[in-house]
């Protein structure tokens, strides 16, 4: 709640002092003396602290049956963890799980058409339908059919909003809020009385598709704020999908400018789930229908770097790191990705080698 004190900044001083207890007792000078900090910063964060308004905070969420959940948490979303600038905490309605590691975002336009409504929520009903979790904004137009389509299905829904949990944006969405947190969660790193800012939604869009395993566009265009959440799941390592719409709507164009980079046409749960094979065996064909030319799990470069560094011997983050050269992050990520897709194992002490 400190302006300039941002995630990665956190982590950091957490690292630096040992635990996030230990950082949030620090004085002033022991804070500033941490790279990246500096007096005045340290200044800031100090006064914030002996004003109360964390305390005061925390009792708000308490009585409004809010979670909060920080990032060293060990209910803290796994998939996010490895992200590169994971929320410092996430404030939370309804329930994490850890199932929800298994999960799609459903993501497209504000003003979208009926064919995209139409879709949005078929196709997110029929991925809550196979046990995945649907992730989205809760914004106007597609993001709103998509948690309804999970919900009709009876499945489990996130909604990660770019305002705080005590001013629900859209206001019209308040009934959705309330029944996505009866059966899933709805999710905020903002303070509780934040409203809906404009440079909010590109941090929230991080948090839809750190959360995901893939993002499906199903209308977006050329300029919408979907694309950024597709950019930023191929920094994250994710997939992404697409799904193709009509030729001539200008909420299609950039959907088709995903299909047209490489992006995963969807037109059916089915396309979803040929890319997990791990998860959806009984989806795929078996060895013997498939013959030699069953296809394997596809993995970006970075995967495939850091799956080249390892081998049947045991290997620590560190050593990975040095052999393929990627940054920590990196590395983290694509190791939870190749686990994922049962290319690698995690084995007790962090520690890492080739599945067999």
């Amino acid at each position: 709640m400190t302006e300039g004190l941002g995630p990665v900044t956190v982590r950091r001083l957490v690292r630096s002092f040992g635990s996030a207890a230990a950082a949030l007792a620090a004085g002033a000078g022991a804070l500033a003396r941490i790279d990246g900090i500096g007096p005045a910063l340290a200044a800031r964060a100090a006064a914030a602290r002996s004003s109360g308004a964390a305390a005061r905070e925390l009792e708000t969420a308490r009585r409004m049956g809010v979670s909060v959940i920080p990032f060293t948490d060990p209910s803290y979303p796994e998939c996010l963890a490895q992200i590169y600038d994971p929320p410092v905490l996430l404030y939370a309605r309804g329930t994490v799980l850890k199932a929800d590691r298994h999960a799609i975002a459903v993501v497209g336009a504000r003003r979208c058409s009926q064919y995209g409504l139409v879709h949005a929520e078929r196709l997110a009903g029929q991925i809550a339908g196979v046990g995945m979790t649907v992730v989205s904004g809760m914004a106007r137009g597609i993001d709103t059919a998509a948690h309804r389509g999970a919900l009709k299905a009876g499945g489990r829904t996130i909604a990660v909003l770019g305002s705080g949990l005590g001013r629900i944006y859209p206001p019209e969405n308040r009934k959705l809020a309330d029944e996505i947190a009866a059966s899933g969660a709805v999710l905020s790193e903002f303070p509780l009385s934040t409203g809906p800012q404009r440079t909010n939604f590109p941090l929230r869009n991080r948090v839809i598709s750190g959360l995901s395993l893939g993002v499906l566009v199903v209308e977006a265009a050329r300029r919408s704020g979907s694309l950024i959440t597709a950019a930023q799941a191929l920094e994250q390592g994710r997939l992404v999908f697409a799904m193709p719409g009509r030729i001539d709507s200008f909420a299609s164009r950039g959907a088709h400018a995903l299909l047209k980079e490489g992006a995963r046409l969807v037109e059916s749960v089915e396309d979803v789930c040929a890319e997990f094979p791990y998860l959806f065996p009984d989806r795929v064909p078996s060895p013997e229908e498939a013959g030699p030319d069953r296809p394997k799990p596809r993995i970006g470069p970075r995967e495939e770097a850091v799956l080249a560094s390892l081998g049947a011997e045991e290997r620590s983050i560190d050593e990975i790191t040095a052999a393929c050269g990627l940054p920590p992050a990196a590395v983290s990520a694509a190791l939870l990705s190749l686990e994922l897709k049962h290319l690698a194992n995690q084995l007790p002490g962090k520690m890492f080698r080739k599945a067999c």
